[in-house]
């Protein structure tokens, strides 16, 4: 059977600040997806990681399908309304267009999409981040899909060994979408030169070189690019097929014990550490620190099983321990140096204009010996 799978995500309110969506505004958006989607879909879930809202769905309508990002956008609404409602923070906060245009893409929602013929077990896992952006999948898509010293199945397994297929977009572009093929392990060098830069370069699908399949789905939109001013972070999704010709669950796992530093946290504007989090958590220290949630499913016929919650073995306790260690000797250094992101980074937040502000009271001293200073 055929199917696709869509999971699309947005922050449409929020209590106490950014920390998570109320269970009303979570209801709601349930509520209208399986109101609408009873002709539409074969099933659906909803579930939030932060402050965002993910909805994922199985269809038969193939990515892209007006009518399925239709039904989540009015859900997002309606939520929304909710939000409203009750004065969560950030009502509608990802929803940067006024009226619905035919395709979520481009309007402020993340979405990650993939179609395929399901196998006889089909098992994937739905990832989804909150306070950072789509780089942030980089270093442990790499790592899995690429690094034998984390995926052994790549030595072990010969349908791994022939490699996978790297797409990479170019985020800063903002017209059409610029994207590079590259192959895994051929261009494995190639690879790493644009993955180091998450930034500006996020591996938006993988596949597999041994059958042709789709491996990876991932969300790729840059919120300031979309707005041209800072609206809060991407907080993207990304939805990953395991075991077979792919790697193993456990492998796709592992890279997130790193607690990788990644852009994100207060206000969108630092260098922090991802923590692997259990499913429908929320935010608190610091806006964060960043955290993902993983849910595991099987699907047949369209049909969804209970999700398992990837992060929440005890394994995963000693590692947020670990992340928290780091993201506070990080924050110790407050505002220099490495803890904030770049300028070309944080020219969609206020610090332009105190910048700009500056600029004027700059002067360049002249020629000659330095003028005796005058008492301010």
């Amino acid at each position: 059977m055929e199917i696709t799978l869509s999971v699309l995500k947005a922050d449409i309110g929020s209590i106490g600040g950014h920390i998570q969506p109320s269970r009303a505004l979570a209801d709601k958006v349930l509520e209208v997806v399986q109101h609408k989607g009873r002709k539409h879909l074969l099933d659906s879930r909803v579930s939030w990681t932060g402050d965002d809202i993910a909805i994922l769905m199985t269809h038969q309508q193939g990515p892209g399908a007006a009518v399925i990002h239709e039904m989540a956008w009015e859900a997002f609404l309606a939520g929304t309304e909710v939000a409203k409602l009750q004065g969560l923070y950030g009502a509608g906060q990802d929803l940067l267009s006024d009226a619905f245009s035919g395709n979520v893409r481009g309007m402020g929602p993340g979405v990650a999409e993939m179609r395929f013929q399901e196998r006889d077990a089909e098992p994937f896992v739905l990832f989804a981040a909150d306070k950072t952006d789509p780089g942030a999948f980089n270093l442990p898509l790499y790592r899995a899909f690429a690094d034998p010293m984390n995926t052994p199945g790549l030595l072990l397994s010969p349908s791994l060994t022939e490699g996978f297929h790297f797409v990479i977009m170019d985020v800063a572009h903002t017209g059409r979408d610029r994207v590079i093929e590259l192959q895994a392990p051929e261009d494995l060098h190639r690879i790493a030169a644009l993955l180091r830069d998450p930034e500006r370069y996020v591996v938006e699908s993988i596949w597999s070189r041994h059958s042709g399949d789709q491996a990876v789905a991932a969300s790729t939109s840059r919120l300031h690019n979309i707005a041209g001013k800072y609206t809060g972070k991407d907080d993207p999704v990304m939805l990953v097929r395991v075991q077979k010709d792919f790697p193993a669950t456990g492998e796709i796992l592992a890279p997130f014990s790193t607690g990788h530093f990644v852009a994100g946290g207060m206000r969108g504007s630092h260098n922090m550490p991802l923590m692997p989090v259990p499913l429908n958590a929320g935010t608190s220290y610091f806006d964060g620190p960043p955290i993902v949630t993983g849910a595991a499913f099987c699907v047949h016929d369209g049909k969804l099983t209970d999700p398992v919650d990837v992060f929440a073995h005890p394994f995963w306790d000693r590692i947020r321990d670990q992340v928290a260690d780091k993201a506070v000797d990080m924050r110790r250094q407050g505002f220099f140096g490495a803890a904030m992101l770049p300028m070309d980074e944080l020219e969609y937040t206020g610090i332009t204009t105190t910048l700009d502000g500056l600029d004027d009271r700059f002067h360049v001293r002249p020629d000659g010996p330095e003028p005796l200073r005058q008492a301010f």
